[in-house]
């Protein structure tokens, strides 16, 4: 089918996506760039690594060149969700080390612009090389369209949101959380196409499409609470000192801090990720020794006497 017309259809799911990572993080700016920069990573390199992964995979295990039925599914059911779950984590884990991934969410976020960007350039590929006709072409267009780039999104927003929890854990566990998200993203890709594997057995990718939506809603509201408690418990000190009102703690620790009217307008943004940073600042200094917890005890200081410049100045 014609490339413009393959270009436009793997688009299409992009604006709903993105609207729901822009009501996560509307208005910060700097965040918005940094989701655009995962996005075109998986638009762009983890294709790459992707589909150079699973060309070293067919050709280290011998099933390069053959066509065999066996050889598609082992393709599809383990080369291709080991080395795509990898190439589009493998940006997740260097974008960790940067202040804009500074609490549990972002991990979600970051990681399902990086499956979004992943699924829209696949499916574009797909349309192109598997629509051969007008009626197959169409059929590839809803099937992945609708679920194929859903599913890159839950899968790699799983990860990130492993690896986030990871940043602000200790002990043992820290090194737990990235192998057991990474796993449990490999294994809900391979699970996905083994639904889309046995030919006419439609119902159970939609069945399987319906758990994955759940998985999406739980594993995006899951870091929500779990960041929520977080800013609460942490902040309560700061509001116990007065540097911060106690009536922000509520406010800051949900959507209620992106309304307008709470706080002086020209302080909003830059007051509500300072304090957000604060808060995990003093989580993770809690549960960190050594030299670490003097450099996030430095932190802390910082993003304190920022939180209170603000609130002094805008009184």
């Amino acid at each position: 089918m014609a490339i413009t017309a393959s270009f436009f259809a793997a688009i299409i799911p992009v604006p709903l996506y993105l609207s729901i990572i822009w009501l996560t993080i509307k208005n910060e700016k700097g965040q918005l760039k940094f989701v655009a920069i995962h996005f075109m990573w998986g638009a762009i390199g983890a294709i790459i690594l992707g589909i150079s992964g699973s060309f070293i995979l067919t050709f280290l295990t011998g099933f390069m060149g053959n066509t065999s039925y066996f050889s598609r599914l082992v393709g599809s059911i383990i080369f291709a969700p080991f080395s795509e779950e990898l190439s589009k984590g493998f940006f997740l884990l260097y974008s960790i080390n940067s202040k804009q991934f500074d609490n549990v969410i972002d991990g979600f976020i970051y990681g399902s612009a990086i499956g979004l960007g992943f699924g829209v350039t696949e499916n574009f590929i797909y349309y192109i090389v598997f629509g051969i006709n007008l009626r197959s072409w169409l059929y590839i267009v809803v099937v992945r369209t609708l679920f194929s780039g859903l599913m890159h999104c839950i899968a790699t927003g799983t990860f990130g949101s492993y690896l986030a929890k990871a940043k602000f854990s200790t002990g043992l566990i820290k090194y737990m959380l990235p192998f057991t998200g990474l796993a449990l993203a490999m294994s809900l890709h391979s699970i996905w196409n083994i639904s889309v594997s046995f030919g006419g057995n439609y119902f159970n990718s939609f069945l399987f499409m319906a758990v994955l939506v759940v998985f999406f809603i739980i594993g995006y509201k899951l870091p929500l609470i779990y960041e929520q408690k977080i800013i609460e418990k942490e902040l309560l000190e700061e509001s116990s000192l007065g540097i911060i009102p106690k009536f922000h703690l509520v406010i800051l620790s949900s959507n209620l801090r992106f309304r307008k009217g709470w706080i002086f307008e020209n302080i909003r943004n830059k007051y509500s990720r300072y304090a957000i940073r604060l808060a995990f600042n003093k989580y993770q200094f809690r549960k960190c020794s050594g030299d670490m917890k003097d450099l996030i005890g430095i932190e802390i200081e910082k993003n304190r006497e920022v939180v209170r410049s603000l609130l002094s100045n805008n009184i």
